[in-house]
């Protein structure tokens, strides 16, 4: 998607150097046949097809299993086993043969192209048909277990065939399936702190297995997509399988682990790795975590309404979370081992002053709910700091979309800031009067900051250029 975007730019740019004279037609016949310009138009009528024959074929699969469901009742076990069997084999080799059909010249590579992408279709349909297929046993021969166990199930084996096929579409279908059966079975996790079922156990352990089972997919499909909501339900499902327990240093862990993994994170750690296609990611995605923390720990009403019960029986967690929390710091330690190490990020000084102001907010978030419960008035303090800390991370974001021309990160500290500064003052009692004058000269700031900062994007790429 970003190479056929960049193609797109380029061959629009280079068209109109051609017609301004800047270069010449047979400098851009060579740009066109380099970066296949003839084919941008075929790649965006694929991706129109694929997705209509994605959806056709869901639909398709959604009408064969009301077809089933309205004809269930008649007809018997056996019939009922060898039709979803036949219709699961016969979709998934179908749709592996058309999507794996080799080409022997250049002349049906777009009829080759549009089976592949018929055969994409009936795979993601075999894949809901795994679903039923697996309702239907367990239904057949009395197999009790609960609804979010069938998705959790039915989820793992979509993602076998996701890393089977290395096909992107496959394992976000499977993250989705993962991500419902994990917040269904939420509930009974809390609720099942001495009961034992393999359901209980993979929930119990969500935090490291989103990691296991889809970050590897990530880089066998290239895909951001995967690795982005991989990471995300890593440290969100953190927060709240720590947060059944209350023990403090335990919690601190749910503060801590995600911003500290996320930034020290690094694709070459893999040993078949030799290209950073995520680490940027990683590092944005930590951000996202310290501005959401921070701005939740900068209100008043987060230290006046805490309430951690000392006298909760469930005071020490279950073995298998430990380890997992043990397995995830040992690996945040080495990647800030490595990160702090290396010669790349050393400044004229020693070391980069951007790795220590974020082991600095690490540091300050695990303390937060150690420190909530151990220091009396601690409220009135915290606050400061975290509505200290959120204008820092604001600023030091806009910092670095300055020094890097970056819209996405100048933008991003901007909206912290302001959202700082309008959430304070709807926060503590002040007039209208007050309010308004902040939203005029919150709205003025913005505007004005944006058209300096496109100024400012227009007068690098003119010395880029001229230079």
């Amino acid at each position: 998607m970003i190479i056929d975007n960049f193609r797109a730019k380029l061959r629009k740019e280079a068209q109109l150097w051609r017609d301004e004279g800047i270069i010449e037609d047979s400098v851009y016949e060579q740009l066109s046949q380099r970066y296949q310009f003839d084919n941008l138009d075929n790649v965006a009528q694929d991706r129109f097809i694929f997705i209509l024959i994605g959806v056709g074929c869901i639909l398709v699969g959604l009408g064969a299993i009301t077809f089933v469901a309205a004809n269930w009742q008649s007809w018997s076990r056996e019939v009922k086993l060898i039709l979803l069997l036949s219709l699961f084999f016969a979709t998934n080799i179908i749709g592996f043969y058309l999507w794996r059909e080799p080409v022997l010249d250049n002349l049906g590579k777009k009829r080759r192209q549009r089976k592949r992408i018929f055969g994409h279709g009936l795979l993601l349909l075999g894949a809901l048909l795994l679903g039923a297929n697996m309702a239907f046993m367990a239904q057949t021969f009395h197999i009790s277990g609960s609804d979010y166990e069938l998705f959790l199930f039915w989820g793992i084996g979509v993602l076998v065939m996701a890393y089977s096929l290395q096909l992107a579409s496959l394992g976000v279908f499977a993250f989705v399936l993962v991500n419902i059966a994990y917040w269904m079975g939420l509930g009974e996790l809390f609720r099942s702190y001495s009961e034992f079922s393999l359901g209980l156990l993979i929930l119990e352990n969500m935090p490291i297995l989103w990691l296991a089972m889809f970050v590897p997919l990530a880089y066998l499909c290239k895909s951001r997509w995967i690795f982005g909501l991989s990471t995300i339900a890593f440290a969100v499902s953190l927060q709240f399988n720590l947060n059944r327990y209350s023990t403090y240093a335990v919690k601190s862990f749910a503060f801590a682990l995600p911003p500290a993994l996320l930034w020290s994170y690094d694709d070459l750690l893999f040993p078949k790795v030799n290209k950073r296609w995520f680490k940027s990611v990683a590092r944005n995605l930590a951000l996202l975590f310290f501005s959401i923390l921070f701005y939740i720990l900068s209100f008043r009403g987060y230290w006046e309404y805490s309430n951690y019960d000392s006298t909760d029986n469930n005071l020490i967690p279950n073995l298998f979370l430990l380890i997992n929390l043990g397995i995830i710091t040992a690996l945040a330690i080495y990647q800030w081992f490595r990160l702090l190490l290396t010669k790349s990020n050393r400044q004229r000084q020693g070391i980069d002053f951007i790795n220590i102001a974020i082991a600095i907010f690490v540091v300050i978030s695990a303390f937060a709910p150690i420190a909530d419960q151990n220091i009396d008035g601690i409220g009135i303090v915290a606050i400061f700091v975290f509505n200290l800390l959120l204008a820092l991370l604001g600023c030091g974001m806009i910092r670095q979309g300055l020094e890097s021309n970056q819209r996405r990160a100048f933008w991003g500290g901007m909206i912290l800031l302001t959202l700082q500064i309008i959430t304070r003052m709807l926060e503590y009692n002040t007039d209208l009067l007050f309010k308004s004058l902040v939203f005029v000269l919150c709205g003025v700031a913005v505007i004005g900051a944006g058209l300096w900062f496109e100024r400012h994007l227009n007068n690098v790429s003119k010395n880029s250029a001229n230079s």
